[in-house]
Formats: structure tokens, C-alpha cells, sequence
């Protein structure tokens, strides 16, 4: 469960990060975070969602994206941030299971080697900041 909480957090930490990269964001800012429907597209490019399946994973993600906002705002005021961090694990894993719950068992083991294409990318963007590389 540990495994799969981490794997979660880091999935949602790439996709950040990526869209990012892309020069995400308005008025110049970069977009700290990736929407809904950006990240259901992404899904859908893994794991062939239908239509139904969309629906329900936007509303997901809607959801999750609502509530890390509002995470945030509260860390904004000096909250404990190992609290706010284990707290978003598990809303992450939350997030996951409720994706899971609507995926067939193919979609499943596809959702799973994406996850474990990210952990690995995030692991290595990890290690070469580390390493003075900057992760670019």
C-alpha cells in the first residue's frame, strides 16, 4: 500500500512537472498543475478510455484538483508540511483506487506500467538534480 501511495504521488508530481515543461499556465505563469481534462486525456492516451469512463475520471481528477487546491491555500498560512505531504498521499491513493474502480483489467495493467514509466522518469529527474544535472 506504501508502494502504491508513493507511485501515486509521484505520478501526479511528473504530471505537474511536465506541464510545466510545457510552458502550461496564463500571463506568463507556469501552471502549477495539470487539468482535469488534460490529465484524462493523458489516460485516455495509456489506457483507451470510453466515453463513460471519461466522464468519470474527469470528475475524479475535478475533485482531487479541488481539494489539493485547498491544501495548498492552508499551507499557504505555515502549515505543518510532513502533515500536508501525508495527507496528499493519501488523497492520492484515493484518487487512484477511485480510477481503478472503473477501469477494466487490461486498462488496470496498462494504468499500472504508465505509473511505473513515471515513477522511473521522476526517479531519474530526482537523481540528476541530486547530481547537480537540474533534471533537464
Amino acid at each position: 500500500m506504501k508502494k502504491l501511495v508513493m507511485i501515486c504521488g509521484l505520478l501526479f508530481s511528473v504530471v505537474t512537472f511536465a506541464q510545466a515543461q510545457q510552458g502550461g499556465g496564463q500571463g506568463g505563469q507556469r501552471r502549477m498543475m495539470a487539468t482535469p481534462e488534460d490529465r484524462v486525456k493523458q489516460l485516455d492516451e495509456k489506457v483507451k478510455l470510453t466515453d463513460d469512463q471519461k466522464t468519470k475520471a474527469t470528475a475524479v481528477y475535478t475533485e482531487a484538483l479541488e481539494a489539493q487546491k485547498k491544501m495548498r491555500e492552508e499551507m499557504q498560512g505555515g502549515g505543518d508540511r510532513q502533515a500536508m505531504m501525508e495527507k496528499m498521499q493519501k488523497m492520492t491513493a484515493e484518487t487512484d483506487t477511485k480510477i481503478n474502480a472503473f477501469l477494466t483489467e487490461d486498462q488496470k495493467k496498462a494504468y499500472k506500467a504508465w505509473q511505473d514509466e513515471v515513477k522511473a522518469a521522476r526517479e531519474k529527474m530526482m537523481k540528476e538534480r541530486q547530481q547537480g544535472g537540474g533534471g533537464k
